[in-house]
């Protein structure tokens, strides 16, 4: 991940902005999450057989070490004491009645929230669409096919741009794209409202499509590395978009694209961590003194043991995550 991932950048990286925290380039490669070391929490959801599987990141390695992604993805939670570790604040306690009067107080925002989403929302479907040739090539499964053919179809295409490190190992690729993509498993409400979703990946096919199997993703899987330059015009090509296309027939156009913290959408997980005392644990969040918040935004907050989280739930049932295996 760069440092325009929505997935490592501060409150101030809006949807179509630079990010508000300085990241690292995508050129020096991706955080090693068991890195960024910072709080007893992010410590005792690494464990402390993590750190051998961040040392040797490798396919083998990892694989060999079972007992590191199991640490990684948080099966030593359940040993950490129940308690709350010293120096971590909860809210104080208040009585039932006290503290549905602060939700009732709480819940009036909430609403205007909701109202001015959904007002956003019928700005999105008022803005004008932009014609993008149909026939624009990207590669499938099945080889060559085109941006209309992405459709399957359906009358509406949601496309991820999904960012790439060449030659990298699976260990290394886009934490934050990853993250947003293991989210999205469920595609027929999508596909209820005549929506089709797709990932469009920024690189060539064949380490990419492997890197889609060994994640177990189900989502149609394209390169559109050839043709970005028409795809993302005007546009920061390399960094993740999400692009949403509306067909006439055989005539493609755009409805909208958003980028960096706006491609959240497709994550309900953040959101979730929102609802929770302690929110995301990120040092940007407006938390009271005493909430933890020991998870860089730097691209390591997707990351433990030296791999993107989703990742290791694959590597502990076995599957290989090595990208250059002939298939």
């Amino acid at each position: 991940m760069n440092e325009y991932d929505g997935h490592c950048c501060g409150p101030d990286a809006d949807q179509g902005g630079a990010p508000g925290l300085a990241g690292r380039s995508g050129a020096q490669g991706p955080v090693d999450g068991s890195a960024a070391l910072g709080s007893s929490a992010r410590s005792a959801a690494l464990g402390s057989s993590a750190g051998s599987a961040a040392a040797g990141s490798s396919a083998g390695s990892a694989a060999a070490g079972s007992s590191a992604g199991s640490a990684a993805a948080g099966s030593s939670a359940g040993s950490a004491a129940p308690g709350v570790p010293d120096g971590v604040a909860l809210p104080v306690v208040a009585s039932r009645a006290e503290f549905e009067a602060e939700i009732e107080r709480l819940r009036v925002r909430e609403k205007a929230h909701t109202r001015e989403s959904d007002a956003i929302a019928a700005a999105r479907r008022r803005l004008p669409m932009v014609e993008v040739d149909g026939g624009t090539p990207i590669v499938g499964a099945q080889g060559a096919t085109t941006l209309l053919d992405a459709f399957e179809g359906r009358r509406q295409l949601l496309a991820y741009y999904f960012m790439w490190y060449p030659g990298r190992p699976a260990a290394e690729q886009c934490e934050g794209c990853t993250w947003n993509n293991t989210e999205v498993t469920n595609l027929p409400y999508l596909h209820s409202r005549d929506i089709s979703y797709a990932v469009f990946c920024l690189k060539k096919k064949r380490e990419s499509r492997r890197y889609h199997d060994f994640m177990g993703w189900r989502m149609p899987w394209y390169s559109a590395q050839d043709s970005l330059d028409v795809l993302l015009v005007g546009r920061r090509i390399g960094m993740m978009h999400l692009v949403a296309y509306v067909r006439d027939g055989d005539r493609v156009f755009e409805t909208y694209w958003t980028t960096v913290r706006g491609v959240e959408v497709a994550d309900c997980s953040l959101a979730l961590m929102d609802l929770t005392v302690f929110g995301r644990q990120e040092p940007w969040e407006d938390s009271p003194p005493g909430r933890p918040q020991g998870w860089p935004v730097d691209g390591s907050n997707s990351r433990l043991g030296g791999r993107p989280i989703p990742q290791w739930p694959r590597i502990e049932a076995g599957f290989s995550d090595d990208l250059t295996a002939t298939p």
